[in-house]
């Protein structure tokens, strides 16, 4: 009998004991992906899901990117999103678990001839911060070799660059600048026709860990989100945003 009450006591305390805290630092605004402050957007669900699947519970940050990666280097947070290997800060990374589809933009009527990466460095450029390490070799040697290269914080400030005609050319993902028309259309004439320039391939992101043995954790969460049909469902309910 006293072997039974023990074995149901730690059955009660295994189905009680708190979920370890997860700290991850996400970007700041920028929908579809992240709805700062609001606990939602694509990017958020799918991380936060995993996580929960894997017995973590999610703390999260908002903070630009160069920020958040200071931020995991001095141990501050536990995890970072939106980065990959090429971040410039020693982490271990998760399985991919989405995709960017960066793109170059410009006014039409400006008449740019756009083809490679390499022309960006023609024009004065906005990109959103880390840019220069995230999107490839050839984008970094671009932006070292441009002196009217530049990055930003805030990502709804390239939609006001690029409508205002302050900078020739936006980087970014084609969502995201899509989105912030909606937020900047009492400040910038956002009815002016774009030119759209599909120089990149799509992006894959990865959540980059301070520790192994959470990335281990976090990448058997999304395996199950991912074969239990719930990464197709949160996918879908951002297709049309």
């Amino acid at each position: 009998m006293f072997r039974w009450w023990v074995a149901a006591a730690l059955a009660c305390l295994s189905l009680t004991a708190p979920a370890d805290v997860l700290n991850v630092g996400f970007g700041t605004h920028k929908p579809p992906y992240i709805y700062e402050g609001e606990r939602r957007g694509l990017e958020y669900e799918l991380i936060e899901r995993a996580a929960q699947n894997a017995g973590f519970e999610v703390t999260v940050y908002y903070a630009p990117m160069e920020r958040l990666h200071l931020m995991l280097r001095r141990g501050e947070i536990d995890a970072i999103a939106t980065t990959h290997q090429r971040s410039g800060v020693k982490a271990y990374y998760s399985q991919t678990y989405i995709y960017y589809h960066n793109v170059a933009v410009a006014l039409a009527r400006r008449g740019y001839r756009i083809e490679h990466i390499a022309d960006l460095g023609n024009y004065s450029v906005s990109a959103f911060q880390r840019a220069r390490l995230l999107l490839g070799p050839e984008f970094e040697r671009m932006a070292l070799n441009n002196p009217r290269y530049r990055e930003e914080a805030l990502q709804i400030n390239r939609n006001r660059l690029l409508y205002s005609g302050r900078v020739d050319v936006v980087v970014g993902d084609k969502r995201i600048l899509r989105y912030f028309n909606r937020e900047v259309a009492d400040q910038v004439d956002v009815t002016q026709a774009l030119s759209w320039f599909e120089i990149f391939p799509p992006t894959p992101y990865r959540v980059g860990f301070r520790l192994d043995r959470q990335r281990q954790r976090f990448d058997e969460g999304l395996r199950k989100l991912r074969e239990s049909g719930e990464y197709q469902r949160i996918e879908q309910r951002y297709l049309a945003d």
